[in-house]
């Protein structure tokens, strides 16, 4: 089976010094480029972090400080990379909630703003999590019916990439409409579909600071627009004003803003934070 895509597709993974997308760098980047015509291009980088690798990181993924040494930064991968994604779809193993954002995040520090709200973005683990719900070896291990330790070694960016790659056409060929007589399993070769899949969290900023919210009138209901869908905005998480409408507290409480803007949050928080007072500044 060939992925049915409508545009070029980067499967992808990352390696890097920790989890903190505000603090931590990857090391290493991996990726599939799957072309219209069928073409498949990889690419394997290691990437200098700037700051020495944790030692539970270089045990886990085998990458050192003397591998990156000499290796480019992400800085100066930045342009080669956004201008090889331009136009492009993503997919990866949880890469919704950690590589997309950690990715963003690192072009941003780059001074590029890349622009993945124009991208659909396919979550293998997702997918999996909707359909079977577990992690990366048993998904191997159930859609492609191997051991994941037996072909590849874990931990490396494009040995995890490879095997993605494998899960998700396992994952296709699995729940193809035909093979499945329950309309729930079945998963259409279609990259809309597995985009809305993969996204059902509806996070405004890639850490999940943000989050869409539907709209409720004073019976608690969800307010409709004219074509039926739910009235969304823009909600607020975590801290005092969780739950809060985003536009009310920049209204409310201008020194939040303020606060956010000089605090520990991605640079991807802080931009859609500053889209957001702009567009109720410009009302």
């Amino acid at each position: 089976m060939k992925l049915n895509i409508t545009k070029p597709l980067i499967i992808f993974d990352l390696e890097t010094t920790g989890l903190d997308i505000a603090k931590d760098h990857i090391i290493q980047i991996s990726y599939i480029k799957l072309q219209l015509d069928g073409k498949e291009e990889r690419k394997n980088y290691f990437v200098n972090p700037g700051m020495p690798i944790p030692q539970e990181v270089q045990e886990l993924t085998h990458i050192t400080d003397e591998m990156v040494k000499d290796a480019p930064t992400f800085k100066g991968l930045a342009a080669t990379l956004a201008e090889e994604f331009k136009g492009c779809d993503f997919a990866g193993y949880n890469s919704n909630n950690f590589d997309i954002p950690m990715l963003a995040e690192e072009f941003l520090r780059a001074g590029i703003a890349f622009d993945f709200d124009k991208c659909r973005t396919i979550d293998a683990c997702q997918i999996f999590r909707a359909m079977e719900r577990r992690n990366l070896a048993a998904a191997y291990k159930f859609y492609c019916g191997r051991n994941m330790e037996d072909d590849f070694q874990a931990h490396l960016a494009n040995e995890d990439t490879e095997a993605t790659y494998k899960v998700l056409m396992g994952q296709l060929d699995m729940y193809e409409p035909g093979k499945q007589e329950e309309p729930e399993r079945q998963l259409p070769n279609d990259m809309d579909v597995l985009n809305e899949i993969s996204n059902k969290r509806k996070n405004v900023d890639f850490a999940g600071r943000i989050a869409w919210a539907p709209i409720k009138g004073a019976d608690g209901k969800p307010l409709l627009n004219p074509d039926g869908t739910e009235r969304m905005r823009e909600e607020f998480t975590f801290g005092k004003y969780k739950g809060w409408a985003v536009a009310d507290v920049l209204r409310r409480d201008p020194g939040y803003y303020s606060w956010m803007l000089s605090s520990d949050f991605t640079l991807n928080t802080k931009q859609i934070l500053t889209r957001i007072r702009l567009r109720e500044l410009h009302k």
